[in-house]
């Protein structure tokens, strides 16, 4: 038996709940493009429940079972944490693998199907907007529009002590001022900024000054160098675009990113070779194809390139 969306209780986005296996597939799959999933009980008495309040920018969710369930996930478009209050789990099995512990948050991979396996659990989950995490992310970073996190290094005690307060806090915004409330729309940036302290993005930290309005020409420089890093250019073309002699852009590189345009357009590239190295599937690329997508044709010095910047070789991240 499963009880429908239509059901939900509180004002909640997304319920659903059954004591059949059949009903668990066929409700939690879709929710996560599951395409293999399946699912048993652990013993007579099997039964799922699964909750998210919040809206299309952010949701907060409760995931429970007593049963066993795998499957594959791919999630696009959003960011998701989640972390355990209860209960057996393991993600990117295979892969990176996971053992989740209970109370500590785990990122699901970003943009990239992976597998999954869960036991008799109570599990809490936030569902991020893609675009919401970019645009918080500018507020620190200087950002070109990839999203990639650093999931090798265990988040802080502090990290996931403010994490799960800057998460209750939205909760009880939500519960008292409603979704279409300043406190709701501040909850849900102040959610993402804790998150950039649970897993360290893969983007450069904006330098001192970077915003001041003596700076705009530098800034649409970095967009337009972001924009076109696929392309053939030149120093002649990245000051042409931001309306400065080369002289100029040179010198405005040089005091406010403490580099030289195309060596700054050397960091792009490499940032989005990586993100190609992560998105690709195993057999299906080459590390020589990716880079080579990106203006490098000598894979030597790239490799060496590549180690300094992500502190493993290319082929490594490829196998991740």
């Amino acid at each position: 038996m499963t009880n429908p969306e239509n059901s939900a209780p509180n004002g909640a986005i997304v319920a659903v709940s059954g004591t059949d296996t059949g009903g668990a597939v066929k409700d939690l799959a879709g929710m996560y493009a599951g395409r293999t999933w399946y699912s048993s009980p652990v013993d007579h008495d099997y039964w799922y429940k699964y909750v998210g309040v919040g809206d299309e920018r952010m949701s907060i969710r409760r995931s429970q079972m007593h049963g066993y369930l795998r499957g594959d996930v791919a999630v696009e478009g959003e960011v998701v944490v989640q972390w355990l209050d209860a209960g057996r789990a393991r993600v990117d099995v295979g892969r990176d693998e996971v053992r989740m512990e209970p109370g500590v948050p785990t990122l699901f991979p970003i943009e990239r199907r992976f597998e999954m396996e869960y036991e008799n659990w109570d599990q809490r989950l936030v569902h991020l907007d893609r675009d919401l995490v970019l645009d918080v992310a500018r507020e620190q970073y200087i950002v070109d529009g990839t999203l990639g996190f650093d999931r090798s290094t265990p988040p802080t005690a502090a990290a996931v002590q403010a994490w799960r307060g800057s998460v209750a806090g939205a909760v009880q915004s939500l519960r008292t001022a409603g979704r279409q409330s300043l406190a709701w729309h501040e909850a849900q940036r102040d959610v993402v900024r804790s998150l950039f302290g649970l897993y360290r993005l893969q983007a450069e930290v904006q330098p001192e000054g970077y915003g001041e309005r003596r700076n705009t020409r530098v800034r649409k420089a970095v967009e337009f160098l972001h924009e076109h890093a696929g392309e053939p250019l030149t120093v002649t073309d990245i000051a042409q675009a931001a309306d400065l002699s080369v002289r100029a852009l040179q010198e405005s590189f040089q005091r406010t990113l403490d580099r030289t345009p195309m060596n700054y357009l050397r960091e792009v590239r490499l940032r989005q070779v990586r993100a190609d190295l992560l998105a690709a599937e195993p057999g299906t690329a080459s590390v020589a194809e990716i880079a080579s997508r990106w203006g490098f044709s000598h894979m030597g010095r790239f490799s060496g390139e590549y180690l300094r910047r992500f502190g493993e070789y290319p082929r490594r991240t490829l196998r991740q």
